[in-house]
């Protein structure tokens, strides 16, 4: 297991090799098989998703050994289960955020009290590293989906966050300054899928308006690092929301140029991918925050 302190250049170097690779690590994060759904977050063994860089680093690893099983288990949990992980298997590290309290002198010659945050690991295997679990990890989709349904939850999903959308022109982006998103019609997409997951990426900028999260990175033109470090929030953002709604992610041609301009950035930066993540997923928060009291149909909330 990676020290506490190498945590950030662990998983930092592990993106910056797939993305040197051409390769977008939270671009592919679904299966075809599994009950679950064909496209979810990692989930813990009680079925609560996984949240921010750990769905990156769960969904990198699972591509890499093609598991098929979003569940994820400690040994501990696995023997709870009466079940075993095989010999040989290796583990993939996770993370949390924790904080301790420690009290210095301050410059009036006062004990104050300080907040200090930290991150912790500890390690987790994949349902299939792992013999005798319960079914249901393990178990296979029923081969019939109904995919226009899908689409229609989350066309709903978008117009209950009440953003300002705009169809027409060659281009989706969306421009603070007047706070709408513009985006082609949806004739204008090979396939509804692209449409949605084009509109994910969209609206996850749209929660950086100082109205919402003020999110901001010091962006002040056209391609500078601000610019690549929200680009890159909303790329994961768009796939944290994909895999909610069961919307495969779009690789957009246009983003392709990024690859350099993030590289740069997490090369500088070994915390970047993991400020990007919390803040993706605040926005993705954020959105589910504005949906009205409902279940989403076929979704991994």
């Amino acid at each position: 297991m990676a020290k506490i302190k190498d945590i950030y250049a662990h998983v930092t170097n592990k993106i910056i090799s797939e993305l040197e690779n051409n390769i977008r690590p939270w671009m592919k994060p679904w299966n075809a098989e599994h009950a679950a759904g064909r496209i979810t977050r990692p989930l813990r063994h009680n079925g609560l998703p996984y949240n921010g860089i750990n769905i990156l680093m769960l969904w990198t690893a699972a591509l890499d050994a093609g598991y098929s099983s979003p569940y994820w288990l400690t040994y501990k949990q696995t023997k709870a289960l009466g079940a075993q992980v095989r010999k040989g298997e290796r583990s993939t590290l996770v993370v949390y955020a924790n904080t301790f309290t420690r009290t210095e002198e301050n410059a009036d010659g006062e004990q104050e009290a300080q907040t200090i945050p930290f991150l912790k690991s500890y390690n987790v295997f994949n349902a299939d590293q792992i013999d005798g679990l319960p079914e249901h990890y393990t178990a296979l989709a029923e081969p019939v989906r109904d995919p226009v349904q899908r689409i229609e939850h989350a066309d709903h999903f978008f117009a209950n966050t009440g953003a300002h959308i705009q169809h027409g022109g060659n281009r989706a982006y969306y421009r603070i300054s007047t706070d709408h998103i513009q985006i082609p019609p949806f004739e204008a997409f090979h396939d509804a899928q692209s449409y949605v997951a084009t509109l994910a990426h969209e609206i996850t900028h749209w929660t950086r308006h100082p109205s919402r999260l003020d999110r901001h990175f010091d962006h002040q033109k056209f391609g500078d690092e601000g610019y690549a470090r929200e680009e890159l929030v909303a790329e994961l953002g768009a796939a944290f929301l994909s895999a909610d709604l069961g919307i495969t992610p779009e690789i957009r041609d246009d983003h392709a140029p990024y690859i350099a301009s993030w590289l740069k950035v997490l090369k500088e930066d070994k915390r970047a991918i993991f400020s990007a993540a919390a803040h993706a997923q605040r926005a993705i928060d954020h959105l589910h925050s504005l949906q009205k009291q409902e279940t989403l149909t076929g979704t991994a909330l």
